[in-house]
């Protein structure tokens, strides 16, 4: 069965999509499109994307189809692009300014949840903005998409206090505990650590020492 073009756009949501004016030009600009302050760059992620897509490989996984979630300056989509281009990929964001600028899908992943389901949803860096409600709710619409594999990064109350570099990171998160998300993702995903969670609707199985 022919899958849909890779610039299919989803319905609009029920809900209208606000544009959180914190995450504007400025806030971009300082921490992802300047290369002296931003948090990270492409060197970074294609690490990072070589590393997940590896390992979901290596575990027996397919990736035909990947959601990124809050999408910020589109370096996940550029790598797959150049690295895996069959791969249908959808980038989201809330923000109003990257997606005009980096051409994304508004949307509110607290609120909103498509019909479509992933071999891989990205969500790197979204959930400490979220209130702690909004962020079980994110969670949950993932979970109803995620057919496989979800890549998650999200700081916690103890990596604020002992790793960020707090010049680069904006540190106006919600400084929660590890075990918050630990509990939310529980619900849904099997941990295998790294980052990296498995839906538990999904047919693969993993050895004990694989699992977080």
């Amino acid at each position: 069965m022919a899958r849909a073009s890779a610039h299919q756009t989803f319905p609009p949501s029920r809900l209208p999509v606000k544009s959180n004016p914190r995450f504007d030009a400025a806030y971009f600009q300082r921490f992802y499109e300047s290369r002296a302050s931003r948090v990270y760059g492409k060197a970074q992620v294609s690490h990072l994307a070589r590393a997940v897509t590896e390992m979901i490989a290596w575990f027996g996984g397919e990736i035909r189809d990947v959601l990124d979630v809050g999408a910020g300056t589109g370096l996940w989509r550029d790598w797959f692009r150049a690295h895996k281009p069959r791969a249908r990929y959808v980038s989201t964001d809330v923000s109003a300014y990257a997606c005009e600028r980096y051409g994304h899908e508004q949307r509110d992943i607290a609120a909103w949840r498509g019909k479509d389901q992933f071999d891989l949803v990205v969500c790197q860096g979204v959930l400490p903005y979220l209130s702690d409600a909004d962020c079980r709710r994110a969670i949950a619409n993932i979970a109803a998409m995620a057919r496989g594999f979800v890549y998650v990064e999200a700081i916690t109350r103890r990596d604020l206090e002992e790793l960020c570099d707090r010049e680069r990171t904006d540190v106006t998160v919600r400084a929660r505990p590890a075990s918050f998300y630990r509990r939310a993702l529980g619900h849904h995903f099997t941990a295998l650590g790294c980052g990296l969670h498995y839906s538990k609707r999904g047919p693969l199985g993993f050895y004990e020492l694989e699992r977080a």
